[in-house]
């Protein structure tokens, strides 16, 4: 596994360290003791192949359509290049297959487009045992805050990090094809290319025992704690009741601003 993990970041793709990956089946834990990075496509996850500077190794045949092919040259120069935003290339039509003009919905929402980083950070693992990745300067503010909470007999565990704009317009596919109405998924979701969790600063925290991304979190002793300690951390919770985002209360919500 490479000294320091991190995800690489194309438009279509995503490379993680082979060794973070959990092997689906034994001829693709074989492939992976064997490469350094898996590639996977980001809007289904769906592994591709392990690569190393050695060789390249597809998973699944005819898994790879012609324009993936052009992601992997701008993957691995990701992983020497200074960390920058990707360009919002393909988000525009993405949001029109959805219905929404991003300018009408910046207005409405007050939530401005958030392009994702070219390189993520390893931040250890989420409550599932996924890797959990973020900003460089987010990983080391939630570990210090992880502790200091600890210290305070409190426990925090993160439910999830960083998601692609692949992802999230993933989420409102899924729940479109169920028969929610758009509006209704708005008030729950931000719109592909508007959350927090593109840019790797955002975290939904729970703690051992409470429901994940519940409103019940914030009668929990770690609720308080981080209402009272999260903004010595860089920490504030984004969607209090009432704001003016139109997004329902998440106090599980919490996002990871830099220092100015």
């Amino acid at each position: 596994m490479p000294s320091h993990p991190a995800l690489l970041n194309s438009e279509s793709l995503e490379a993680i360290p082979a060794a973070l990956a959990k092997p689906r089946g034994n001829a693709t834990a074989r492939r992976l003791s064997q490469g350094t990075w898996l590639i996977r496509r980001k809007r289904d996850g769906k592994f591709l192949a392990v690569a190393s500077r050695e060789n390249f190794a597809r998973l699944q045949r005819d898994a790879i359509a012609p324009r993936d092919f052009d992601d992997f040259a701008e993957l691995f120069d990701n992983a020497t290049r200074k960390v920058h935003a990707r360009p919002l290339d393909g988000l525009h039509r993405w949001l029109g297959q959805l219905g929404i003009e991003a300018g009408a919905y910046r207005e409405r929402s007050g939530l401005e487009l958030v392009a994702e980083p070219s390189r993520l950070a390893f931040a250890g693992f989420d409550r599932y045992r996924r890797p959990l990745w973020l900003a460089h300067g987010a990983v080391p503010a939630w570990s210090r805050m992880r502790e200091a909470a600890h210290r305070d007999g409190i426990v925090l565990d993160a439910i999830s990090g960083y998601r692609s704009h692949a992802y999230q317009l993933g989420i409102f596919r899924r729940k479109l094809a169920r028969g929610l109405a758009l509006d209704a998924i708005l008030a729950v979701n931000a719109a592909p290319g508007f959350s927090e969790h593109h840019g790797g600063c955002a975290l939904d925290i729970g703690t051992p025992g409470e429901p994940a991304a519940e409103e019940s979190f914030e009668n929990t002793s770690a609720f308080a704690w981080l209402a009272q300690r999260a903004q010595d951390f860089g920490f504030r919770m984004s969607y209090p009741r009432g704001n003016p985002h139109g997004i329902v209360y998440e106090p599980w919500h919490w996002c990871w601003h830099p220092p100015r």
